[in-house]
């Protein structure tokens, strides 16, 4: 199976921007791509600028997914996975989240979500980082620019790595036109001390995700990585 499992530093950091603007440029270029996210939590909060995730996701593909292929579990409240599930008594089941994701990426590419950052139980005893073992994707880490993001960008890095998964880039969002000297600083950094690509994924709507998409180097994040002899 090929694909990105796309991550992030912590909630909120643009992880569903970033995952959409990977489909709708892989899907721009021709490419069969699918989403996946293993579950959606907050779909009772207002709507915003953004619709939820699994909706954006499934527009932004080009598999023809309708939002429920995109994610199997939907809870109302803002919660993390497994304490949401809690409450509304069901039980996120590891096996199911990795066989819907397979299913989905044979129809070509797949670009999965993550939850929250990689250390988030998805149920007890399961992880975010444990599905994308099981899927054995690259992993694409959304990082915020600004000051706090070296620290918390290093930690994902070396928490993915100490599972044995393949960092394959970093992607600071939102990246703005004229970066201030800190954002600079900040991407020289973690490239030098996380040994990993870093780019920048501009600030984008809806409609133009496959355009801040194609700023990223996703060909060099797919590209299979250099086994060591």
């Amino acid at each position: 199976m090929r694909g990105l499992f796309v991550t992030g530093t912590d909630t909120g950091v643009g992880k569903s921007v970033l995952a959409a603007s990977i489909c709708a440029a892989l899907a721009e270029s021709g490419e069969t791509v699918a989403a996946f996210k293993p579950a959606v939590t907050g779909t009772d909060e207002p709507a915003g600028d953004w619709p939820p995730d699994h909706e954006l996701l499934a527009e932004a593909a080009s598999a023809g997914q309708a939002p429920g292929d995109v994610a199997p579990y939907l809870f109302g409240p803002p919660l993390s996975p497994h304490l949401a599930a809690k409450l509304a008594g069901e039980t996120i089941e590891p096996s199911v989240l990795v066989e819907r994701a397979r299913a989905a990426g044979e129809a070509g590419l797949l670009v999965c979500e993550g939850v929250g950052g990689l250390l988030v139980p998805l149920t007890p005893g399961y992880l975010v980082r444990d599905l994308a073992v099981d899927l054995g994707l690259p992993v694409v880490v959304a990082a915020r620019t600004g000051l706090g993001t070296i620290n918390h960008t290093l930690l994902t890095v070396e928490a993915a790595r100490a599972a044995g998964l393949n960092v394959a880039g970093v992607a600071m969002t939102p990246w703005p036109a004229r970066p201030e000297p800190i954002e600079l600083s900040n991407l020289e950094t973690v490239t030098s001390l996380g040994r990993v690509q870093v780019s920048g994924l501009p600030r984008t709507t809806p409609e133009r995700l496959a355009e801040a998409g194609a700023a990223l180097p996703l060909a060099d994040w797919l590209r299979p990585p250099v086994r060591k002899a």
